[in-house]
């Protein structure tokens, strides 16, 4: 017995952030969604150089055909390859996604920290606009921003800042789209931080780096909110497919994005109405969305166990 006391005495002990590697490294179902979603994020980006054709290039000759060798997934009513346009659909779809997503994780962040650090009768009444916005159906509540924001405002911003190349993935409606799905998924956020901030500012260390005369900028930037991250990543790992799944109802019933332009919401929207006969239509985007969702869902309960692994009960 001391000889294994004393081997495990002399065995190296690992970092926090090598065990949260190991324990992720080792969930089968987390990796497997890490390498799908790696995978679909570079199909995205390389779009014009993997997709078989454009997205607005048609056939006429192949309208709403079954899957062939020529055409992977078929074709839609104008005779549109389909993979192509799931290609660039994924584009925009994960590209909403992820920026909307990171956009709402700044904003969140920044208001839950002030909120839980100053505390107080501030605290609640933050806290209550909070509970207001959270009140909502989120679906509702995008909605309403969205068709509330000026698109004439939005694409005289784009125009002035002279950054044509945004304007490949990036118009007005889809701004719009992007900014409703943020200012709504921020209250999580905000939430989530709010509570571990109150819990973090009664830490030693961070009564020590007051004591120290270290003020409250530097305390919340260098001691509290790094100790945030872990949460954090967890949040935008689960965020991601439900700003995904928003994306998609809302460019489904229309109110989302517009055509030309392509997402998986759109995609299955074409194919509602040519499902009894053209199943092949809406079943890849829908596929899509579904495994994305999965994916994501499996990777932020693999990083979940990971950080916490007390929690896999």
């Amino acid at each position: 017995m001391e000889e294994g006391l004393k081997e495990s005495r002399s065995a190296p002990r690992q970092s926090p952030r090598r065990l949260v590697l190991t324990r992720l490294l080792r969930n089968k179902a987390a990796m497997t969604s890490l390498a799908l979603i790696v995978f679909l994020l570079v199909v995205a980006a390389a779009a014009p150089v993997v997709s078989p054709y454009s997205y607005e290039e048609m056939d006429r000759e192949h309208k709403l055909e079954a899957p062939t060798w020529k055409h992977l997934m078929g074709t839609d009513f104008l005779g549109r390859d389909l993979l192509s346009r799931m290609i660039y659909g994924a584009r925009i779809s994960l590209s909403v996604a992820v920026v909307s997503t990171l956009l709402s994780l700044v904003l969140g962040t920044a208001y839950g920290a002030f909120s839980g650090y100053v505390g107080g009768k501030t605290d609640n009444f933050l806290m209550r606009i909070v509970d207001v916005v959270y009140s909502f159906p989120d679906l509702l509540l995008i909605i309403l921003i969205n068709v509330s924001i000026n698109r004439e405002w939005l694409q005289g911003i784009l125009e002035g800042t002279g950054m044509s190349f945004l304007e490949r993935w990036l118009n007005a409606d889809n701004l719009a789209l992007l900014l409703a799905l943020s200012l709504v998924s921020w209250v999580y956020v905000a939430r989530l931080i709010r509570g571990e901030v109150l819990r973090l500012r009664e830490e030693t260390y961070v009564e020590a780096a007051r004591s120290l005369g270290m003020g409250h900028g530097r305390v919340v930037f260098r001691h509290i909110l790094p100790n945030t991250w872990g949460p954090l990543i967890v949040t935008l790992t689960f965020r991601i497919p439900v700003v995904i799944l928003a994306e998609s109802t809302l460019s489904f019933i229309g109110l989302g994005i517009q055509p030309p332009k392509s997402s998986w919401g759109t995609l299955a929207s074409d194919g509602w109405t040519a499902m009894q006969f053209n199943p092949h239509i809406i079943f890849f985007p829908s596929l899509a969305i579904f495994l994305t969702m999965l994916a994501f869902n499996f990777l932020g309960d693999g990083l979940r166990d990971a950080m916490a692994p007390e929690r896999r009960s």
